[in-house]
């Protein structure tokens, strides 16, 4: 049996400056670009109407129509990976799978259990970096510890983004090394693996340039169409990082995708930050188990505009603005003292263009529980903000018909009361701390 190679398609659905793509046509012919529809992500999806799976499939129906065009396309399987190549192995004589790294903890696993398939079929996995352009281990401190303080971090990544040439991967270059065109292993239709078409809209992959000129200036603003939205283009790979970086006009811009791949860092050295508090001193707070506020704050009506307007916003269109997604976050763990995690599990069910690594670094940053937090004495007034950063209340009233009126309701919480409750929580959580260290310590 001829032996054959795959290209494993996974956060990176493009064609262009694909680096294990790249890597795999370089070196081989008649290369299988394949897609999996993984059941282990599909099934804990509780939506299935979500609009990421139909971004994903869109993307995939793109991509294939592309390759259509020169007489390639996309094999697309559904099911549980390891399954899934388990059939391959089975059906093909696998020489060689090339993939880019997904420094996720459960990619991490799953990456390792096809790695060990392959192997004993003969076969190999080769990994590339492709989602940022520092990762793992290259940004690191001269000890080769890895970084808990951005600014450093930031320091750092500039520095050897000047001492090197961005790399670029002209895959785009080499597509005819791709085998034929099989039509019976094309994209399958969304209801196939048993998802629906969704009406939310998803920003296009393009780099608008005067506004990233006007990014330092605008971003703060959620009425302002000032921010890039093109986080979901970052998430699946529709977008090159190195290319959005090559085209970057604001260093402000530029320090929020640092702060991406510090968050990735973070997870890939600390994975356990996804369920626990990256600060030691901090992972007995006495949350508040408190659904039925949680459940006002998710449909938006906590009688704060800001917050509920960002809450609506969320839900309907899977966005919610940068400065509203911080005022948010802060409001539901220092106002409320509900725990970190619930907000975090309700961003990652809504929001197009979540990453488990920035979600779970920001919601943590937000509680003062993460690397380089924020303290913890800093809660975030959303009267305050409101009038800071939506004076004319325009965001306001787009995302909340009803305020103003009868309807609409009253504060569930009086903000001078939620803020010393919640000063004195944490204060009172660091002396525990202490104290059982202290109390360690004293012991023979």
């Amino acid at each position: 049996m001829k032996e054959s190679v795959f290209v494993w398609l996974r956060r990176d659905l493009r064609l262009t400056d694909n680096h294990a793509l790249y890597q795999a046509l370089s070196r081989h012919k008649d290369v299988i670009p394949i897609f999996v529809f993984d059941h282990a992500i599909l099934n804990a999806l509780d939506n299935k109407a979500d609009a990421r799976v139909s971004f994903v499939h869109e993307q995939l129906t793109r991509l294939d129509q592309q390759l259509a065009r020169i007489g390639k396309g996309l094999f697309v399987m559904a099911g549980n990976v390891l399954d899934v190549f388990g059939q391959l192995t089975n059906s093909h004589n696998i020489k060689a799978v090339y993939a880019n790294r997904d420094d996720e903890p459960s990619a991490i696993k799953r990456d390792r259990l096809v790695a060990d398939l392959l192997e004993s079929k003969g076969a190999s996995l080769h990994l590339f970096k492709d989602k940022s352009v520092f990762e793992r281990e290259e940004v690191v401190k001269s000890n080769g510890d890895p970084y808990s303080v951005f600014t450093p971090y930031r320091r750092k990544w500039i520095d050897l983004f000047h001492s090197q040439p961005l790399p670029h991967y002209p895959s785009e270059d080499v597509l005819d090394a791709l085998s034929a065109r099989d039509k019976s292993n094309g994209v399958p239709d969304l209801e196939e693996i048993g998802f629906r078409p969704t009406n939310i809209d998803i920003p296009p992959a393009i780099v608008d340039q005067s506004l990233l000129e006007q990014y330092e200036k605008q971003r703060d603003f959620p009425a302002l169409e000032g921010t890039s939205r093109l986080g979901i283009h970052l998430r699946f790979g529709s977008l090159s990082p190195r290319q959005l970086i090559a085209q970057n006009k604001s260093d402000t811009w530029l320090s929020q995708l640092i702060w991406r791949e510090f968050f990735q860092q973070t997870l890939f050295h600390h994975p356990h930050v996804v369920d626990t508090e990256f600060r030691a001193n901090l992972r007995q707070l006495p949350w508040l188990r408190d659904h039925e506020s949680f459940h006002l704050w998710c449909n938006g009506r906590t009688g704060f505009p800001l917050v509920d307007a960002g809450l609506r916003e969320l839900v309907s269109t899977g966005h919610m603005h940068n400065r509203v997604r911080m005022l948010a976050a802060s409001f539901l763990v220092k106002s409320l003292l509900i725990d970190w995690r619930w907000g975090e599990r309700f961003f990652a069910k809504h929001l197009l263009d979540f990453e488990l690594a920035s979600n779970v670094g920001n919601w943590q940053w937000v509680a003062g529980t993460g690397c380089d937090a924020a303290p913890y004495f800093r809660i975030f007034n959303p009267v305050r903000q409101a009038k800071r950063f939506d004076a004319d209340q325009n965001y306001i009233q787009r995302w909340l018909p009803e305020w103003g009126t009868a309807d609409y309701p009253k504060p569930m919480i009086d903000l001078a009361f939620a803020r010393q409750r919640a000063l004195a929580v944490y204060r009172q959580a660091q002396s525990l701390h202490l104290a059982m260290i202290e109390s360690t310590r004293s012991q023979p």
